[in-house]
């Protein structure tokens, strides 16, 4: 490594090195005394592994190629051992590939050697700052033990439950999230009840809708610009990622980024600064990133159409949001929900739904999930003259489907309902031995009623009879 900065002045956390190379080991150690870090070093995987179990160094730097145990591997060891354990890859060979796998593995950073100081000084302060991340966030979850509010995320079913309690976790850290789901499942409520719930919750959280915006005008909005950037830059305007500082940024619709602009994404959250465009400086960042998707990323990453480090970098935690067809038990809670907000919003007398209405909706499988319930009772509310909503309230659509569902249940029930009086009947001229008169008797009706459903059955009494005694054979 070049040694071109001066030495900072850190207090004695201490660095585990892992080295096959003892000329590195050596440099490396000396400008780490400089920076004033205590140093732990070791020449292979193994006894890495094991001064890691005597020392429990705060930071982990390590190479990527030894014998018998490379730097993944090593690092997926101590990650079992301390998941919060910061380990650092260095490899000569740096690609997309290696910084995939080092990420999900769970990696903090890499270094491509050689490096400089100035590299190694980032990398060191990334993780300090890290670490008093970490450090903040649990005291303040023992400090408060506070009651987080989900409240704004109606229902009870079974799906809602685990979707509360994936929120809660996600709200008590400070990682990366990606919320997966159907259009109109509530994604971007659930970012915000994350956000509200978080040690974030006094910082803003901006939301940046991927789809609104082409390509150029994404990435000034995201990344600001100097006034003169471009044609129509008449002043300095301050990008959303940089709006977001201290708090949250929402995207939604994330794979509708491109692969230039994912590239500069992923540049600035490594880097953890943004320079506008147009301008000569960077910014400092402190955000979080909650994204938003109704598709596959990984599919997207296997066909190249999403970069699979940005990916990782941004799937620490996935939380998948049910659609409303698998909630089906949170339907009448969710449209009373609705029907109070619009009804009060447009002072409207209506109070309640009617059982009709509700069994049309629960019959609906909701394509548009929770929104398009949503503006269906907002449309009741509005054509409604009655104190409630009634069946003729719904649109056409709805109606339609709740008809043809009707339907198909009559049909089950005709085809219940021959399948019983076809076995009673049988069962009965059995008992009876062909006896009409008695076998409706046993029926329960008379005995042209029988005959009537004997004629529809194409049962023959004469075929129940027992052989007289004059029959032969």
């Amino acid at each position: 490594m070049h040694d071109d900065g001066k030495a900072d002045e850190r207090k004695c956390d201490c660095i585990l090195l892992i080295d096959d190379e003892a000329d590195f080991v050596e440099d490396c150690a000396a400008i780490l005394h400089r920076l004033g870090y205590e140093c732990v070093s070791a020449s292979s995987g193994k006894q890495g592994l094991e001064a890691y179990r005597q020392h429990r160094p705060q930071i982990v730097l390590t190479d990527l190629s030894m014998p018998e145990m490379d730097g993944l591997e090593l690092l997926r060891s101590i990650k079992s051992l301390d998941p919060l354990a910061m380990v650092i890859l260095i490899t000569a060979y740096a690609s997309v590939d290696t910084a995939i796998d080092a990420t999900r593995a769970g990696a903090f950073d890499y270094l491509r050697k050689p490096f400089t100081m100035a590299e190694l000084c980032k990398v060191l302060q990334r993780c300090a700052e890290n670490r008093v991340r970490q450090m903040e966030l649990g005291a303040a979850s023992a400090a408060r033990q506070r009651h987080l509010d989900f409240s704004g995320i109606v229902g009870s079913s079974g799906p809602v439950r685990d979707l509360i309690q994936s929120a809660r976790c996600a709200a008590e850290g400070d990682a990366n999230v990606i919320l997966t789901g159907e259009t109109g499942t509530g994604k971007e409520l659930l970012a915000r009840a994350i956000h509200a719930n978080s040690l974030r919750s006094g910082g803003p959280c901006i939301p940046v809708d991927c789809t609104a915006l082409p390509e150029p005008l994404l990435e000034s909005e995201l990344f600001g610009h100097e006034r003169g950037a471009f044609t129509g830059a008449i002043a300095l305007q301050r990008g959303l990622l940089e709006l977001a500082h201290g708090g949250t940024l929402f995207l939604d619709e994330l794979e509708e980024l491109t692969l230039p602009t994912q590239a500069k994404l992923l540049r600035a959250l490594e880097e953890r600064q943004v320079r506008r465009l147009g301008g000569q400086t960077f910014v400092n960042l402190d955000i979080r990133i909650i994204a938003a998707t109704n598709q596959d990323l990984s599919c997207m990453v296997a066909a190249k159409k999403f970069r699979g480090d940005l990916f990782y970098r941004l799937n620490v935690l996935s939380i998948r949001v049910p659609p409303l067809r698998e909630r089906v038990g949170d339907i009448p809670v969710l449209a009373r929900h609705f029907l109070q907000t619009f009804a009060q919003r447009s002072q409207r007398p209506v109070l309640d739904l009617s059982e009709g209405a509700l069994l049309i909706l629960e019959q609906y499988p909701w394509p548009g999930n929770v929104r398009e319930l949503r503006n269906v009772i907002e449309r009741a509310v509005a054509v409604t003259t009655e104190p409630y909503i009634s069946p003729l309230d719904l649109p056409d659509e709805l109606l339609a489907k709740s008809q043809q569902v009707r339907v198909a249940f009559r049909q089950e029930k005709r085809k219940s309902v021959e399948s019983f009086e076809r076995q009673s009947i049988t069962e009965a001229l059995t008992r009876t031995q062909g006896n009409v008169t008695e076998a409706a008797r046993i029926c329960g009706m008379d005995r042209a009623a029988l005959h009537r459903l004997m004629r529809k059955y194409g049962i023959e009494s004469r075929l129940y009879r027992a052989p007289s005694v004059s029959d032969p054979g």
